[in-house]
């Protein structure tokens, strides 16, 4: 009985020792550590878990480092509003490597907190001066307080620091452009381009950032420069177009067109259109005719041939609209009636007037069967 009870007691001082070792082994685990480690793997749920755990009554716990850990947890699951607050926390018990007040300003600046974004950067020090993106950003904020002097000013000091990095004077042509400098911003685009041996993106994008401003006389001569240096360049064509088009000179701008139709005969059916806007209705036929998208060359077709009073044309077309199902399109519809009402055939005309349900092509087929009222009792009218 001696025995047993020596071994119980053996027993149990064992457990205890087990239990006891275990939990001391459980106080020594340091969570911040822990975080630190699944952060590095970008294990963000368990970096989490780590950080919940973290009691920070604890007088041993580095408060700042928590605050730090946790923002670099809330940068890589990008919750901007959490790591501001956490970078926020840190600086308040102290200075923070540079890098974290890159983070506070990337965070702010995607809020809109432009002033954050500004004092930010400030706090980074000059371990951040050699770095592009530090001054797009800050110019940027700048740009957006509209404190406009400070944000060009910040692109010339980066145009100094950075001469090959065309980002600035690029971004300097278009600071101009917003501000209706038209005139400078055009001169210091091709001093750009020349210096940095502009691509089309950037003939295209100045050019149209030209035109969205309103100055079309300036923006014409540049795309016009533009085209003759890239006259096979698709998107230079079109905006050059888009130009003539907002100063209602349709013939030039289906030349245009035209012209690049030839590379790309998608843009055959635009050209077409043009030059019936124009009212070169039988050019704008040829190219009618070279349209492959059926339904589009019949819709366009029919356009035409309605602009010529063409009526027996249209109607005769009855078939093939109804071959690509254009018959139930409203305009269509209305289009048809009218053209067979043009040639005499009222039955035609109200079986499509009939079919009408769109609010305002049924206004016209009311006014339509009204005029054909009057036919029936005045035929004279409608010769």
């Amino acid at each position: 009985m001696k025995k047993i009870l020596q071994i119980i007691l053996i027993a149990f001082f064992l457990v205890s020792s087990i239990a006891h070792a275990k939990a001391s082994k459980k106080d020594e685990i340091n969570y911040l550590d822990l975080a630190s480690l699944m952060l590095k793997d970008n294990n963000y749920e368990r970096a989490k878990i780590a950080l919940s755990k973290v009691n920070l009554n604890e007088e041993s716990i580095d408060k700042q480092r928590f605050y730090i850990v946790s923002a670099l947890l809330f940068v890589g699951t990008k919750d901007n509003e959490k790591t501001i607050s956490m970078i926020q926390k840190a600086r308040e018990l102290g200075e923070v490597d540079p890098v974290m007040n890159v983070y506070l300003a990337q965070a702010a600046y995607a809020n809109n907190d432009y002033l954050l974004t500004i004092e930010a950067l400030a706090a980074a020090g000059k371990g951040v001066e050699k770095i592009p993106a530090i001054y797009l950003m800050r110019s940027q904020s700048y740009w957006n307080l509209l404190q406009y002097d400070n944000a060009i000013a910040t692109l010339e000091q980066a145009a100094k620091i950075f001469p090959e990095n065309k980002s600035f004077p690029r971004r300097k042509v278009f600071y101009y452009i917003e501000l209706g400098y038209n005139k400078q911003a055009v001169i210091l685009g091709q001093k750009y381009l020349k210096n940095f041996k502009g691509q089309r993106e950037d003939y295209i994008a100045i050019g149209n950032a030209l035109r969205m401003s309103g100055d079309n006389e300036t923006a014409l001569m540049f795309l016009e420069n533009a085209l003759l240096k890239f006259p096979q360049d698709e998107n230079i064509a079109k905006s050059l177009a888009a130009i003539y088009i907002q100063n209602d000179k349709y013939f030039t701008a289906a030349k245009i067109i035209h012209d690049a139709a030839l590379l790309n005969p998608q843009l055959i059916k635009e050209a077409a259109e043009l030059y019936r806007r124009a009212g070169s209705n039988y050019m704008a036929l040829t190219l009618n005719g070279m349209i492959s998208d059926q339904k589009e060359k019949l819709k366009q077709r029919m356009a035409l041939m309605l602009q010529l009073e063409n009526f027996e044309q249209v109607a005769a077309m009855e078939d093939n609209l109804k071959r690509v199902h254009l018959q139930n399109d409203e305009n269509t519809k209305y289009a048809m009636a009218y053209a067979f009402f043009k040639t005499g055939n009222f039955k035609k005309t109200n079986e499509y007037l009939s079919l009408i349900t769109e609010e305002r092509n049924f206004k016209k087929a009311i006014e339509l069967r009204k005029i054909m009222a009057e036919c029936q009792l005045e035929s004279w009218l409608c010769q």
